[in-house]
């Protein structure tokens, strides 16, 4: 009996009913229930239809109450309005799982929406898993099952990979693709509107499931995406047996993120938070179908290379070079032969053959010089990893440099990704090859992404899963006192706005966790900011401090390098005058004083609250060059020390930080702390929407940084 913890129900029933079954040619029900008959379901599958006797020869049955025996799983192609009072009546005959093909549910509106409430309620009232509704069904390939219960064409081979799509239409090109590639599955399931069965739960089911070792998803948007990661963490980092997970999301362009007023918000798109998000959960993102389909075969059904370094083989230079490239891109090593395996190269391959990496055998080469190239880079020492290219000629048939390269492949514990470049019969070539587990790319640029695609991988799963850490010395209710303040102040605003944190009160924030913030006091009078200038000492800083004035260098709000009591009292006056001449309205609660900071590398660090993710962290260069370049990284909040270290070393940049042409590196040990810190604030209090420290200061290895300039927005 299936596990009913599982998804077993939905997956391997031994009974599947068919509400909806029908004789009528063109029809869902018709096309789903010969799906489920002729494609050897190694269970029994009953059609139900209060107007039929029979279905395609199969005994019908009026409701599922009135068949005789156990139904494990009841899939549905009936008038959405029914589907409530259908679901109840398998309630009572005890069907544990179930699949909502039809449509009309929340994707028409709000009345749908209600309906698909009503549907879930009903199914989680009497114990029943269900998927969809408005879905295209799931498919188990084993041979144990055989069940396809979809209504598309597309029946694809066992395999080890399972494909799971929100959208249905995507799916069922995936499948066509899938057979085309000659790519085996495990499972295929269409997840639809997500009523019930989400995501997260089928990315835990096929995370157990002995048959999956690769999980291919398509997805629009996450149910629970701290879950989400949870799961997918402990799926690709498994000690004993980790699974590669690739992800399509779509929607990567900018017009769907939201308008933000901080440089954070500007920059980290929706797009950005899935990009950090992926990274974080350790899955691969990717763009295409085909992209999906390449890096998963190569997932699938290779070794995992042992490091980055690559051997190419070819008969054509010119492609030879064009694949060196493609490796080069994307981040692979093109190995160094050892001297022993080009001594042996010289002595099968003529004198115009190149003995370098890439190997280039000529043009004229056949099946044994081909064979004997491909053996020897594959002993070399130094090769982790082989592209066999072959461009088509009279000397040899493709299709035995396709047989030749699956028999060597067969016996390899190195990964080969074949490119064999023939048009005549490519689906010959490429059963000659898949028969071993040999991919296939037509272009050796595809054949570079995924090798790549699989070493990034196994540097994952040997990673270490990381720590937060989480610092004693934090004062979080000076933090919850000032920001109890701030609304108390918003709420008796004349107008309404956005509760504003003045630049001092943001740095007792930031101060309280533990952020290097200048020493520094407000001031209302050109008399007092002398007094705090003496305390603070001399050389300080003048800021502007306004509601009304969130850019203070365009108001002409800051005045630096203030030396003696003459100078402030002079520059504070035409301060206050020249921001007053720009904006007369503005509502001036004072001038900062603050201690003059040396100079330093400018970075920045901020925090966007998204709203299905949290928290967004981002670094990068700052003051006024990060919109302009843009070189930033994210992370989702809270950080821990892996994901810390990736956000710093992630930045095109970094060579600034590490030192360049002669300059000292930069206290990169205090970013992380900054970073680390930021996060255990903006984890702790939900009430900040946005915070932008720009520029954080840093200084030398081992002298520090210091905040110059913070803002935050509350929620």
């Amino acid at each position: 009996m299936p596990n009913a913890g599982s998804l077993d129900f939905i997956f391997r029933p031994r009974s599947t009913a068919v509400i909806g079954a029908s004789n009528r040619e063109g029809s869902v029900g018709r096309a789903l229930f010969a799906n489920v008959l002729m494609n050897g379901y190694t269970g029994v599958v009953y059609p139900v239809n209060d107007k039929a006797k029979s279905v395609l020869g199969v005994k019908a049955y009026p409701t599922v109450l009135q068949i005789p025996d156990e139904v494990d799983l009841a899939i549905f192609i009936i008038p959405a309005l029914a589907v409530p009072a259908v679901l109840a009546e398998c309630g009572q005959k005890k069907i544990k799982g179930a699949i909502v093909i039809s449509a009309g549910f929340k994707e028409l509106g709000p009345t749908g929406a209600q309906l698909e409430l009503a549907v879930r309620d009903r199914a989680r009232s009497y114990g029943i898993r269900l998927i969809g509704p408005n879905c295209f069904g799931t498919i188990d390939c084993s041979p144990k099952v055989r069940l396809n219960a979809t209504f598309g064409r597309a029946m694809p081979a066992f395999g080890n990979i399972a494909l799971i799509s929100q959208s249905g239409a995507v799916g069922l090109s995936a499948l066509e693709y899938a057979i085309s590639e000659e790519a085996g599955l495990s499972k295929f399931a269409s997840i639809g509107n997500k009523a019930d069965i989400n995501e997260c739960d089928l990315l835990a089911y096929l995370r157990d499931d002995p048959e999956t070792d690769v999980i291919m998803l398509y997805l629009e948007d996450l149910v629970n995406p701290p879950e989400f990661m949870r799961i997918a963490r402990e799926t690709t980092s498994n000690p004993v047996k980790p699974k590669p997970i690739l992800a399509i999301k779509a929607g990567r362009t900018s017009e769907g993120a939201k308008a933000a007023s901080s440089h954070t918000g500007a920059l980290a798109g929706s797009d950005a938070a899935y990009d950090a998000f992926f990274a974080q959960a350790r899955i691969l993102r990717v763009d295409t179908i085909n992209e999906l389909f390449a890096k998963g075969a190569a997932l699938a059904y290779q070794p995992a290379p042992k490091g980055r370094r690559v051997a190419i083989v070819t008969n054509a230079g010119g492609i030879g070079i064009m694949a060196t490239d493609a490796c080069v891109r994307n981040g692979l090593q093109i190995a160094k032969l050892e001297d022993k395996t080009r001594t042996e190269l010289k002595k099968h391959l003529p004198v115009t053959a190149s003995t370098a990496n890439p190997v280039d055998v000529i043009g004229d080469a056949d099946t044994t010089r081909y064979r004997i190239a491909l053996e020897l880079l594959l002993v070399d020492g130094n090769v982790d990893a082989l592209i066999p290219i072959w461009a088509p000629t009279l000397m040899a048939e493709s299709k035995d440099i396709a047989s030749i390269t699956a028999d060597i492949g067969a016996k390899s514990d190195k990964p080969i990704l074949a490119c064999i470049q023939s048009m005549m019969n490519p689906m010959e070539i490429r059963r000659q090859l898949m028969r071993d587990h040999i991919p296939h790319y037509q272009f050796p640029e595809n054949a570079a992404r995924a090798l790549a695609a699989m070493v990034e991988f196994s540097e994952w799963s040997r990673r270490p899963q990381g720590e937060i850490k989480n610092f004693a010395d934090v004062k979080p209710d000076v933090v919850k006192e000032i920001i109890a303040k701030v609304h108390a102040r918003q709420s008796l605003a004349p107008r309404p706005s956005p509760p504003f944190v003045s630049e001092p009160e943001g740095h007792e924030i930031l101060k309280a966790y533990g952020l290097p913030v200048p020493r520094f006091k407000l001031c209302k009078t050109a008399d007092e900011a002398i007094a705090a200038a003496k305390e603070i000492g001399y050389p300080v800083v003048l800021k502007i401090v306004s509601p009304d004035i969130l850019h203070k260098t365009e108001f002409g709000g800051v005045r630096v390098c203030i030396t003696d009591d003459a100078k402030m009292k002079a520059e504070f006056a035409d301060l206050i005058e020249t921001v007053k001449s720009k904006k007369a309205d503005a509502d001036i609660w004072g001038v900062l004083v603050q201690e003059m900071a040396p100079k330093g590398t400018e970075t920045i660090l901020g925090m966007n609250r998204d709203p299905s993710f949290g928290p967004i962290l981002m670094f990068g260069l700052g003051g006024i060059l990060v919109e302009v370049l843009k070189d930033v990284t994210f992370r989702i909040a809270p950080l821990n020390d892996i994901s810390t270290d990736s956000m710093v070393y992630g930045i095109k940049a970094v060579k600034i930080l590490q030192g360049y042409r002669g300059e000292a590196p930069r206290d990169v040990l205090k970013i992380k702390e900054c970073l680390q810190r930021v996060s255990q604030l903006v984890t702790d209090f939900k009430e900040i929407g946005e915070l932008d420290i720009n520029p954080l200061l840093v200084y030398e290895q081992g002298k520090g940084a210091l905040v110059l300039d913070a803002r935050f927005l509350l929620k």
